[in-house]
């Protein structure tokens, strides 16, 4: 069933929906998704529903890959052949996976404190997942995914996703590979199916000026997220195809994303809310917040 913040079926939804397990929060840079995780989060805690909080770029995401290199056995050969020397910090560091391997390369340097040689750690980066060609990332991805479905499926809490759901798979197929539609709206529903056992809820947030939400960011993060930010969108498949050049060329992008997200929020067979984030008010957000998730069943 299909939900809106400006209204749903007052039927008790508890007796006809399974329990809720997951929450997936998404919209643009600015939109307000970090407050929002944190806000669900704060709500279910005072509910008493136990619950995890799992922001943008966390290195044990159950989910995702963050700073995570994947290399087929013929490539792990070659890298270890290039770097003998590394050969006890790979085999450390290293999971089977597939007909290959996984390296938690980002999680070996913040964990434990393991130092890589530059040329070592620029070759694997180079196979970061999130790198690596669509078809094999998505693979990936989509297999994290379910091995997360069944892990949690039996689990008494609900977890919490930031932005991994739309747009970590927007951003790589539209803005790094410039895919027709199609390919990212298949993506995003066969993830769609993988955690529908999860009964997930999604929450959409809205901002009306794009432009000055976007340059809010820009005033809060650091010039080092800001340059990235410009060259990721600028000079990779969608902005180099379609002559986007800084800052106002992000947020052009920013706004043909928007409608492509808006497309994919309709297809979508969830659970779903758009509100809209535009004043900031956190006292109306929490309401907004507290009145969708005493629908959920938990």
């Amino acid at each position: 069933m299909i939900f809106s913040i400006t209204g749903y079926s007052k039927v008790n939804m508890k007796e006809i929906m399974m329990p809720t397990k997951l929450i997936l929060i998404e919209g643009l840079p600015g939109s307000g998704k970090t407050t929002t995780a944190r806000m669900v989060h704060e709500i279910l805690q005072d509910k008493g529903v136990k619950s995890d909080l799992f922001s943008e770029g966390n290195i044990n995401h159950p989910a995702d890959y963050e700073g995570v290199a994947y290399f087929t056995k013929n490539e792990y050969q070659r890298l270890e052949q290039r770097h003998y020397s590394c050969k006890g910090i790979l085999d450390r560091i290293k999971t089977d996976h597939y007909n290959g391997y996984l390296i938690f390369y980002r999680k070996a340097m913040e964990e434990q404190d393991i130092e890589f040689e530059d040329k070592f750690l620029i070759d694997i980066v180079k196979k970061d997942i999130y790198e690596l060609p669509i078809d094999i990332h998505r693979d990936l991805i989509l297999k994290r995914w379910e091995d997360f479905t069944h892990q949690y499926r039996n689990k008494d809490q609900i977890i919490i996703f930031e932005c991994c759901f739309i747009q970590n798979p927007v951003t790589v197929t539209m803005i790094r590979n410039n895919e027709p539609k199609k390919i990212t709206v298949d993506y995003i529903n066969r993830l769609a199916e993988i955690v529908a056992p999860l009964e997930p809820i999604l929450l959409y947030l809205e901002q009306e000026n794009i432009e000055a939400s976007f340059k809010k960011v820009i005033d809060e993060r650091s010039k080092a997220w800001f340059e990235g930010f410009i060259d990721y969108y600028t000079n990779q498949g969608y902005g180099l195809e379609n002559n986007f050049n800084g800052v106002e060329g992000v947020i052009g992008i920013l706004k043909e994303r928007h409608a492509f997200e808006q497309e994919i929020y309709q297809s979508l067979p969830l659970n779903k809310y758009i509100i809209d984030n535009s004043a900031y008010d956190r006292s109306s957000h929490i309401k907004q917040i507290k009145s969708i998730l005493e629908t959920a069943p938990f």
